[in-house]
């Protein structure tokens, strides 16, 4: 799919309609190797001192770092070497998914202590959100909070604590939103793309076109239209709509599907986990990727 809705941009921009298919190819190469090799580590090394603090404080260097990059596309998110670049608020999730479930193993039986257990990994969560937000990158702050609330809740924090939490947390959210216009305009063409079809609401309904032209069975492979140039990021962000449009209801829902195993495999983990800091982190890694998926 990467390679159908990518072969007429890779062939205008880089005269090569493969460029973009190899290009994922060797990182998907490189992640896998990544896996088999990560497979062969025992977790509970993991659970180190210094490799916790030593990862968020790595963490939290690059999210600084990536203002002294320029910025791509209105956003500073990476930090561009040559020939690649790394986006820190990814690895953002999997640190604070690690200090949870350490933090947390160590609080074992304080979990309903506010200041002992909740506020430091709220105040953690919070840097973190912080300075990924002023990237500027919501939907990623968003998901760092999604995360600290089910490996806090999974943990046995106070469901009183969580409400005291989410009060000034919906505050903040709510003027990120209202006060920034740019970003209070892609709310409003979320429910109604069609009010502003050529700017605000441009990549929704393009990608409503695609998807709805895909109907059930789809137009077949690389038949799509949306794909050559109404698209925008066809290869990337939207992705989704040319294999709806491409493979139909069938090949949406067979990424869905893939998603929901993935979601009950790392859920049976957590439950079959040997231990508090296995169990935790398993479910941190989870959320941290499904429900980036869901939004």
């Amino acid at each position: 799919m990467v390679y159908s809705a990518s072969a007429v941009l890779a062939q205008s921009e880089h005269h090569g309609s493969f460029y973009y298919v190899i290009k994922q190819a060797i990182w998907t190469s490189i992640g896998l190797a990544a896996m088999l090799i990560a497979m062969q580590v025992d977790y509970h090394r993991l659970r180190d001192r210094r490799v916790v603090y030593g990862l968020l404080t790595l963490t939290v260097f690059m999210l600084l770092a990536v203002f002294a990059f320029p910025a791509i596309n209105g956003a500073r998110r990476w930090i561009k070497f040559q020939g690649f670049s790394v986006q820190p608020s990814e690895i953002s999730k999997l640190a604070l998914a690690i200090f949870l479930a350490y933090f947390l193993e160590k609080r074992f039986g304080e979990e309903h202590e506010f200041w002992r257990t909740f506020i430091p990994c709220g105040v953690v969560t919070a840097v973190l959100a912080g300075l990924i937000v002023v990237e500027p990158d919501f939907g990623t702050s968003m998901m760092l909070a999604v995360t600290f609330v089910i490996v806090i809740y999974t943990a046995g924090a106070r469901l009183s604590h969580l409400a005291m939490a989410a009060a000034p947390a919906f505050v903040i959210a709510a003027g990120l939103l209202i006060f920034v216009p740019w970003r209070m305009a892609r709310l409003v063409s979320f429910w109604d793309p069609w009010a502003d079809p050529q700017k605000s609401g441009f990549q929704v309904v393009q990608s409503l076109i695609a998807v709805g032209s895909g109907g059930t069975n789809g137009l077949g492979f690389a038949q799509g239209k949306q794909k050559m140039m109404f698209l925008p990021f066809a290869h990337s962000d939207f992705i989704f709509a040319v294999i709806g449009e491409e493979l139909g209801l069938l090949g949406t829902l067979t990424v869905l599907s893939a998603f929901a195993l993935f979601l009950w495999r790392g859920i049976r983990i957590s439950f079959m986990a040997p231990d508090r800091f296995g169990r935790l982190l398993a479910i941190g890694i989870v959320t941290g990727i499904v429900a980036q998926a869901l939004i």
